[in-house]
C-alpha cells in the first residue's frame, strides 16, 4: 500500500518579489492569471513576459471551451515554463496547458489524445483552499458533452508548487470562507478515507487543526485574525492537498457536483452545503470508528463541553462565517432530488468509494431530502 507521494517542490517566499529574484519571470515564460492579480503583482516587479488573462474567455469554473480558447492565445508565443498564478480555475487550466495540445482539449479528458507534459508548469496558488497546486487533478465542464469530467495523471503534476502568502491578503470574505472551507473538507474527507495511511493523517490533522484554530480567532478578533494567520491557511490548503492527492475525497465532492455543474455554484461552496449532513450521516450509521476520532479532535479543537452533537456544533460554528442556505434556493427542484441522486451513484463512484462507510442510494438520496 502506498503510504505518500508527492511530487511537485514546494518553494515559500512571503512576497511575489522574492520568488521572483530566484526564478526571474521574463521572455520565455508565458503567465496564466487575472487582471486583477497582474496589475498589482506582477507590474510593480517590472518584467517582461507573455501574459493570457483567463476572465477573457470566461468566469467560474474551467471548461473545455475556455481552454481552447487560452490554447488558441497562446500559440503565439514562445515560452517554455507556464506560470499560473490564481486561483484553482487558473491551475486546473494549466495543467491542461503544460500538455502537447491535440487540438481540442475535450480529447484529453476522454483519452482520445496522450497525455504528453511538453511545458514546465509552476503554480501560485492565490486562495487558501483548492491544493491543486500539488495534485495531478484537473476538472473541466465539457460543453460539448455536458459533462464534467477529470484528468488524474503523471503529466499533469505541476513542477513547483510556489506558496506566497501575501497574495491573498486582498481575498474578499466570502472567497477566503468558501476556499479555507473547501481545504478544511479535503483534510477531513481524506483523514476518514479508506485509503489514508498514517502519513497522510498527519497532514489531515494539522490542516484541520490549522483552519479551525484560525476560524476560533476570526470569530473572536474579526479581520485582523484572518490577516495575521494567512500563511497557517496557505499550509492548511497544501496539507489538504497532500493529503486528499493521496487518500481521496469522498461523498461531500460527490454529492457537490450535482448542484456544482447544474447551478453553477462554487466549488467550495458547493462542498460546504453537503458537509456537516454527511458527517451526520457516517455519524449515525457508524458512530464508534474514525467518525467518532474526527469528533474528537474537533471537540478539542473548538472546546466543546462533553455530550454534545459535534457535527451539530460545527455546522453552528462554520455558519458563524459563511451561511448554509437550502439546496432550492439555488434552483434545485423537488424532482430533481432523485435526478441529482442517480447522477451522484452513475457517475461519482471513483469519488463515493472513498467514503467513510459505504452509502446506498437511498441514504445518498436523504442527504438531498434533507438539505432541500
Amino acid at each position: 500500500m502506498q503510504a505518500l507521494k508527492l511530487v511537485p517542490t514546494i518553494l515559500y517566499y512571503d512576497t511575489l518579489a522574492a520568488f521572483h529574484a530566484e526564478y526571474a519571470i521574463g521572455e520565455r515564460d508565458l503567465v496564466v492569471t487575472n487582471e486583477w492579480l497582474y496589475t498589482p503583482y506582477i507590474v510593480p516587479l517590472g518584467v517582461k513576459t507573455n501574459v493570457v488573462f483567463q476572465e477573457k474567455y470566461g468566469m467560474g469554473e474551467p471548461s473545455d471551451e475556455m481552454i481552447d480558447g487560452i490554447v488558441k492565445e497562446a500559440a503565439q508565443y514562445g515560452y517554455d515554463r507556464i506560470i499560473a498564478f490564481g486561483g484553482g480555475t487558473i491551475l486546473d487550466i494549466c495543467k491542461v496547458l503544460a500538455l502537447k495540445q491535440p487540438g481540442k482539449s475535450v480529447d484529453l479528458f476522454t483519452g482520445a489524445a496522450p497525455l504528453e507534459k511538453e511545458k514546465t508548469l509552476i503554480c501560485i496558488p492565490t486562495t487558501c483552499g483548492t491544493g491543486s497546486e500539488v495534485t495531478n487533478v484537473a476538472i473541466a465542464e465539457l460543453k460539448s458533452l455536458h459533462v464534467k469530467k477529470g484528468i488524474a495523471a503523471e503529466e499533469t503534476f505541476a513542477d513547483l508548487a510556489v506558496l506566497i502568502p501575501e497574495t491573498m491578503k486582498g481575498l474578499p470574505d466570502r472567497v477566503f470562507a468558501t476556499s479555507s472551507v473547501d481545504a478544511l473538507i479535503h483534510c477531513i474527507e481524506s483523514y476518514l478515507s479508506p485509503k489514508a495511511s498514517p502519513i497522510t493523517e498527519l497532514f489531515s490533522k494539522e490542516g484541520i487543526r490549522l483552519i479551525l484554530e484560525g476560524y476560533k480567532a476570526i470569530v473572536e478578533q474579526g479581520e485582523a485574525a484572518k490577516a495575521a494567520r494567512m500563511k497557517e491557511f496557505v499550509y492548511a490548503a497544501v496539507y489538504g492537498g497532500i493529503a486528499f492527492g493521496n487518500a481521496g475525497c469522498a461523498a461531500v465532492h460527490a454529492l457537490s457536483y450535482s448542484i456544482g455543474g447544474a447551478f453553477h455554484v462554487p466549488h467550495g461552496e458547493a462542498n460546504y452545503q453537503f458537509f456537516t449532513e454527511v458527517m451526520k450521516t457516517y455519524a449515525k450509521k457508524a458512530p464508534g470508528g474514525r467518525i467518532k476520532d474526527l469528533a474528537d479532535i474537533i471537540s478539542g479543537i473548538l472546546g466543546l463541553p462533553a455530550g454534545v452533537d459535534v457535527y451539530v456544533e460545527l455546522d453552528t460554528f462554520l455558519g458563524k462565517l459563511i451561511a448554509k442556505k437550502p439546496l432550492r434556493e439555488y434552483g434545485m427542484t423537488e424532482a430533481q432530488i432523485d435526478e441529482f441522486t442517480k447522477s451522484t451513484v452513475d457517475n461519482q463512484q471513483r469519488l463515493l468509494g472513498n467514503n467513510y462507510v459505504p452509502l446506498e442510494d437511498g441514504e445518498l438520496r436523504e442527504i438531498f431530502v434533507a438539505l432541500y
